[in-house]
């Protein structure tokens, strides 16, 4: 396979992986433009077991999405809605307490909650159903608010950020999901996002909550209009602020839907570009331990060969996942244990389910 790494011109980035080189833009703009798509996977598989061995992770977790009302209404986006659409909604605290008691037999770990930035929802709001949550499930990891979400509580607050996140983790929080990254490009954000926060205010919430302790994730959103160039700086970013802060958890690629969106005359992104995006993010992020193909947006077959493509992580059982959903996903909106325990040995690995910060709890 080594040579056929080398016949593809990649034998220079090559022998950088094998000896636990940094690879440079340049290395990764030449692998998202490669043609050679098992020979970049053959790379990413390098480095995914040198990180992380045969296992793959999964998470017995549950998805509530709070409102879906938002000011910034990005072109890429189905979920937000303006406050007076006839699709819009809101849950009240009773609402998410209700939606955790549903669950409250099974074995859930973590409550992933994010939504729309809402125009009237007070500060007092968000700390109000993390102390429910918490109050129902005092041992529950709860990820909840994107970056773009903390800076706008921030502003409800009238605080600085730090100090909002420290409320919010007096409150409950434990960790914050990666959404709202999108692509860091000012570029793309003019474009798609105009009123979103912007890419370095993305970055220094992130690092401002690796600072306090908190531990994060990190998103793309590619397959719109964005360039390759774009779309390693943006990893560039990510890796440069991992060097200064150390918080992240895991990278997670997300593919665009078009369907639903401003942008709904693009096409799905194809096979090879959601294989290509997961192996170049696993070969640039050398400072990531995890790399997550999230089954609800790539479909769980792809999920299946994204695990030797420098995935290790398919995400997890999720149930009822709205966001995605809502711009044209055809997946099925939970999985249960038993599903991604087969969906991984299939593919080869080692099914390990674990805790929101990568602590096992169980291996198969």
């Amino acid at each position: 396979m080594e040579s056929y790494v080398e016949k593809a011109g990649l034998g220079d980035i090559l022998h950088k992986i094998k000896n636990s080189e940094r690879i440079s833009r340049e290395d990764g703009i030449r692998l998202y433009q490669s043609p050679h798509l098992l020979a970049v996977g053959y790379l990413a598989n390098i480095v995914r077991e040198r990180l992380n061995g045969d296992n793959a992770y999964f998470i017995y977790n549950q998805h509530i999405n709070y409102s879906n009302i938002c000011t910034n209404l990005c072109k890429f986006c189905a979920f937000g809605k303006d406050k007076d659409s006839d699709k819009a909604y809101e849950m009240t605290r009773e609402d998410v307490a209700r939606k955790v008691r549903e669950r409250i037999d099974e074995p859930i770990t973590e409550i992933h909650m994010v939504g729309g930035i809402h125009p009237d929802l007070p500060f007092s709001y968000y700390t109000d159903l993390l102390k429910e949550i918490k109050a129902i499930r005092p041992a529950i990891h709860i990820q909840a608010f994107t970056c773009v979400e903390i800076d706008h509580l921030a502003k409800l607050a009238g605080k600085t950020v730090d100090r909002t996140l420290e409320i919010l983790m007096e409150a409950g929080l434990d960790s914050i999901p990666g959404g709202g990254a999108e692509v860091f490009s000012p570029r793309i954000r003019k474009l798609t996002c105009e009123s979103k926060l912007s890419g370095e205010g993305w970055l220094e919430v992130a690092k401002t909550a690796h600072r306090l302790g908190l531990k994060t994730n990190a998103t793309m959103l590619y397959g719109h209009i964005e360039t390759v160039e774009e779309r390693i700086d943006h990893l560039d970013a990510l890796r440069q602020a991992q060097d200064e802060t150390n918080g992240f958890l895991a990278f997670i690629p997300l593919a665009f839907h078009p369907k639903n969106t401003q942008l709904a005359d693009l096409s799905r992104t194809s096979g090879i570009d959601d294989l290509k995006s997961l192996a170049v993010a696993r070969c640039f992020l050398d400072n990531f331990p995890h790399i997550k193909a999230y089954w609800v947006m790539i479909g769980p077959k792809m999920a299946q060969v994204a695990l030797s493509f420098g995935a290790d992580d398919v995400d997890g059982t999720v149930k009822e996942e709205i966001i995605t959903h809502m711009a044209g996903a055809e997946t099925e909106q939970a999985m249960s244990i038993d599903e991604l325990v087969r969906l991984i040995k299939q593919a080869g690995r080692v099914p390990v389910q674990r805790g929101t910060l990568y602590d096992v709890i169980k291996t198969y």
